[in-house]
C-alpha cells in the first residue's frame, strides 16, 4: 500500500501534467472513470482496498485537472483548488467509507501544502507565474533563475526543516499504526520528497 500510494502521486507528474496542459477537458473527463473504477473495485472483497485507494486518487486527479488546466498561472490558488476534495474526504471518514482513499488524499494534500510553503518561503511565486506563462523554449531560463535562488544556505536550511517534517510525518504514519489507511497517508507524504526532488533536479539541469 505504501509503494502504491507513492506511485499514484508520482504518476500525475509524468502523465497528467502534459495531458492537462494541452487537453484540460480530456483530463477532467477522465476523473469519473477513476471514481467509477475505484467504486467498482470496492464492491469486490479481494479488490476493496485497491478500489478505495483509486477513489482517493480520483479526487486528486480532479483537483489537479482543475488547477493545472485553468489556474496554473496563479500559485496562490494552488492549495485552495487542490483542497476542494477535503470536505469529501472528511465526510467519507465521518461516514466510515473510503478510509484508505481519504487518508491518501489527506497525505497528498499535506505534501502539497509543504511544497507551496517552501516555494512561498523562498519568494518563488513570481517565478512560478513566469514559468506558467512563458513559452516552452524560454522555460529553461526561468528554471535556471529559480534554481539559483535555491542554491543558498538559507534555502538549504529551510529545505532541511521541511524534509525532516515530512520524514517524521511519514515515520509516524508507518510506525504508530498497522492500518493500511495510514500506510497510504505515509506513502503520499513521502512521495512529496520524490516529486520535489525531481523538480529541483530539473531546475538545476535546465
Amino acid at each position: 500500500m505504501f509503494g502504491a500510494a507513492i506511485a499514484l502521486v508520482i504518476l500525475p507528474v509524468f502523465v497528467q501534467a502534459p495531458l492537462v496542459r494541452y487537453f484540460p477537458w480530456l483530463s477532467l473527463a477522465i476523473t469519473p472513470l477513476w471514481l467509477w473504477l475505484g467504486t467498482w473495485l470496492m464492491r469486490h472483497t479481494q479488490w476493496h482496498l485497491w478500489g478505495d485507494l483509486i477513489v482517493g486518487f480520483g479526487w486528486i486527479w480532479l483537483t489537479g485537472s482543475l488547477y493545472w488546466g485553468w489556474f496554473r498561472w496563479e500559485p496562490v490558488a494552488h492549495l485552495p483548488v487542490e483542497a476542494l476534495g477535503l470536505p469529501i474526504a472528511l465526510v467519507c471518514l465521518r461516514q466510515g467509507w473510503g478510509r484508505v482513499g481519504s487518508y491518501f488524499f489527506l497525505g497528498s494534500l499535506l505534501g502539497t501544502a509543504v511544497t507551496d510553503l517552501y516555494i512561498n518561503w523562498m519568494h518563488l511565486f513570481p517565478s512560478w507565474r513566469q514559468l506558467m506563462l512563458t513559452s516552452p523554449d524560454l522555460a529553461p531560463l526561468v528554471l535556471r533563475a529559480a534554481s539559483a535562488t535555491l542554491e543558498t544556505d538559507v534555502a538549504a536550511c529551510r529545505a532541511i526543516v521541511l524534509v525532516i517534517f515530512l520524514l517524521v510525518a511519514t515515520a509516524i504514519a508507518l510506525t504508530t499504526s498497522r492500518q493500511l489507511a495510514w500506510w497510504a497517508f505515509g506513502g503520499a507524504v513521502f512521495s512529496t520528497l520524490i516529486v520535489d526532488g525531481l523538480f529541483f533536479l530539473t531546475a538545476s539541469l535546465a
